[in-house]
């Protein structure tokens, strides 16, 4: 007994450990994806049921936090300043850090600076401001490096600042640089900062059609590893040594006509070889292998299938034999993954939604900017599992880890759980 029952204590205890729980270090998650592997989230609360702790935030803001075990990162506005934010999972903060100055508000309540999330690899933290602040700190806070996109990169000519949260993966940094004044694609030394390479990101596309709001994706798959950028009326798979094109898909403008205001902002995802683009507004939803050459818009032996709708700001989500892709207007749409074949279209909250849905434990998560969470029955079947209302307004992406979802509304951060 007395061996038996440490051992038990010990199995007992590696079971429910938070190193067990899931990181969240990107704005889409651990894999680029919008999926958790954690289990038994919260599918209940309110502003005063369920809730951990709620935490005020300097100012509003739509970057989604990252956390990492103990430490929730997150980017925001504090009046005039840009700023990184580390705070504990006790909902303590733990320091605050001053990227540059100037903050933008666009298009009234829809964002300001402070829309891109910042990564992490559990050692560093990167943060971006759509003025081209970008810096990596430790977890301690101390400063790495910093420096101005624009300086090095020149200036973004783009109405609504550069959105787009840059990726990591392995040693380097990328970043997306698409507007009207020269776009580029970047990948650099992400401990040092310094350029790793730099291409011109080559488009047809005209007017507002030359600027993205979209964020790029890494895919690292057995048959296939890219990163892949967004916007300008192409999504562009590159080289991720070297940043040479591999391929390219177009066409994602309504068939018959180009609308010169068709700017991208849903972002593709990629799984299991398959890449789901969405495009914006009246335009198509592409599925194309991963393994493409060249310019593949016009070769069909490329794609797996193409569907008239496109969900325009939240980006698309798979998830078993599913594609999912939730509407502005808060329409939930089910596609069988293979075919493309619509299974459903569904009304969740009727109300913009900004933020992208994410899935976990058979769950899929929806939020609106009324701050009102869906949580829907992955599958086959449409079935509402609970709406979930705090009252503050979310342009955000939810944060599932540690066994709580995370609520970065425009006023505080909200731990929903025990």
């Amino acid at each position: 007994m007395k061996t038996i029952l440490p051992t038990l204590l010990t199995l007992l205890a590696l079971l429910t450990s938070p190193a067990l729980a899931d990181n969240w270090p990107s704005w889409r998650g651990p894999s680029n994806q919008g999926i958790s592997n954690e289990i038994n989230l919260p599918v209940e609360w309110s502003k005063d049921k369920n809730v951990a702790w709620r935490l005020a935030m300097p100012g509003a803001a739509g970057a989604t936090p990252i956390v990492w075990e103990d430490h929730i990162f997150v980017t925001s506005v504090d009046g005039d300043d840009l700023v990184l934010l580390c705070i504990g999972t006790d909902g303590e903060e733990k320091w605050r850090r001053k990227l540059s100055s100037g903050n933008r508000e666009v298009r009234g309540d829809e964002g300001n600076s402070a829309a891109p999330s910042p990564s992490t690899d559990g050692k560093y933290v990167w943060a971006f401001f759509t003025n081209g602040s970008l810096g990596c700190f430790d977890f301690d806070g101390k400063e790495i490096w910093q420096f101005d996109v624009e300086e090095r990169y020149g200036d973004f000519d783009i109405a609504f600042g550069m959105t787009s949260t840059p990726v990591l993966h392995g040693d380097k940094l990328y970043l997306q640089l698409i507007h009207s004044g020269g776009a580029k694609v970047v990948a650099l030394d992400k401990a040092t900062g310094k350029e790793a390479w730099a291409v011109a990101r080559k488009s047809d596309a005209r007017q507002e059609c030359e600027h993205s709001y979209a964020s790029p994706i890494v895919y690292d798959g057995p048959e296939a590893k890219f990163l892949l950028t967004h916007g300008a009326d192409y999504s562009i798979a590159y080289d991720l040594e070297t940043g040479e094109e591999i391929w390219r898909v177009g066409g994602l403008h309504p068939p018959g006509r180009y609308d010169v205001t068709l700017r991208f902002v849903s972002s593709p995802v990629a799984k299991d070889g398959m890449v789901i683009v969405p495009s914006a507004k009246r335009g198509i939803t592409a599925a194309v292998k991963t393994t493409g050459k060249g310019d593949i818009t016009d070769k069909k032996e490329d794609y797996f299938w193409t569907f008239e709708v496109t969900p325009d700001v939240p980006s698309p989500l798979i998830v078993g034999d599913y594609v999912y892709l939730c509407r502005e207007n808060g329409n939930l749409i089910a596609l069988e993954k293979e075919s493309g074949k619509q299974i459903y279209e569904e009304r969740t909250n009727r109300i913009r939604h900004r933020a992208s849905p994410v899935y976990a434990d058979g769950k899929i998560y929806l939020t609106g900017r009324d701050g009102i969470v869906t949580v829907v029955q992955a599958g086959p079947e449409f079935k509402i599992i609970s709406q979930n209302e705090i009252g503050e307004a979310i342009a955000a992406s939810p944060v599932l880890s540690n066994g709580r979802i995370y609520l970065r509304t425009f006023d505080a951060l909200w731990a929903i759980g025990e």
